[in-house]
């Protein structure tokens, strides 16, 4: 019997088209973050971290009950917010809002590091805020926005098609919009928009001040515009191709979140760290 033949599938295996056209598929992400242990010192390599340890577990406490506050770290000295930032680590969320808030998402889900900065770039104050998303930096997305779309005047460009239909579809969804509903989605990649809608949909829409990158699963960057509760979330793959471009009509979009089964985790992890320390 003879021997079968594998090699019918892949590269290079089927006939090429007449035209001389390949099949071509657009990469996806590949890497996955997930979560990792931060590296503490050990108890015996620190010393009179007492004020540190006594506010991260209040944080483990408000974390615990699902609550959301805020938590100054102005009161400690540089030994003991070293012992913080060692903890708290880097995570997935990134926020840059205006010139004055920067946010960093720990390696614990819902615990957030926010530095409120002045004009010219120093440090006015250093917080930990513990929710499924800062508080000030969304007042900051909020504080310089409209509740409806900026207003064109005159003839549409040359170019403009389908643009117009989508402006009447979030000018409904904006007016209907109210605490608690569900964020409405347009997924701007599956339909037909030429270059000029697309400039059209950003003009009516205007630039706003909060830019938020989140990197847990390749990256998907979030930014609010002059609209309130109007936001544009894209994800790219590995080589920064737009894999999905969508305008959510919402809050905030729940992919720069945490959730509260996040929180309860967290609460976990945190109280596991602090053990090591008794």
């Amino acid at each position: 019997m003879s021997g079968i033949n594998m090699g019918i599938v892949g590269p290079g295996t089927q006939p090429a088209d007449a035209d001389g056209a390949e099949l071509a598929y657009m990469e996806m992400p590949k890497a996955m973050r997930t979560y990792a242990m931060p590296a503490v010192p050990e108890p015996d390599e620190v010393e009179d971290i007492d004020s540190a340890l006594a506010l991260l577990a209040e944080v483990r406490d408000t974390l615990a009950e699902g609550k959301s506050a805020s938590f100054d770290l102005g009161g400690l000295d540089r030994q003991n917010r070293a012992f913080v930032d060692q903890v708290l680590g880097d995570g997935e969320v990134s926020i840059v809002a205006g010139s004055t808030i920067q946010a960093q998402e720990s390696v614990l889900a819902g615990v957030w590091r926010v530095h409120e900065l002045d004009e010219v770039g120093r440090l006015q104050r250093d917080t930990i805020e513990v929710g499924g998303f800062p508080r000030c930096v969304l007042l900051s997305a909020q504080d310089v926005t409209a509740p409806a779309l900026r207003s064109h005047d005159g003839p549409l460009p040359a170019m403009v098609y389908n643009a117009p239909a989508l402006v009447t579809e979030m000018t409904d969804k904006l007016a209907a919009w109210r605490p608690g509903v569900d964020a409405h989605v347009i997924n701007l990649s599956l339909l037909p928009l030429s270059d000029e809608d697309v400039s059209y949909l950003d003009a009516r829409l205007g630039p706003g001040s909060v830019t938020i990158l989140s990197r847990g699963y390749g990256n998907c960057r979030i930014s609010s515009t002059a609209t309130r509760n109007g936001w544009y979330v894209r994800y790219f793959n590995s080589r920064e191709a737009v894999i999905l471009n969508t305008i959510e009509i919402t809050e905030i979009p729940s992919v720069a979140c945490a959730a509260p089964e996040d929180l309860e985790d967290s609460a976990q992890r945190l109280s596991e760290i602090l053990d090591v320390y008794q």
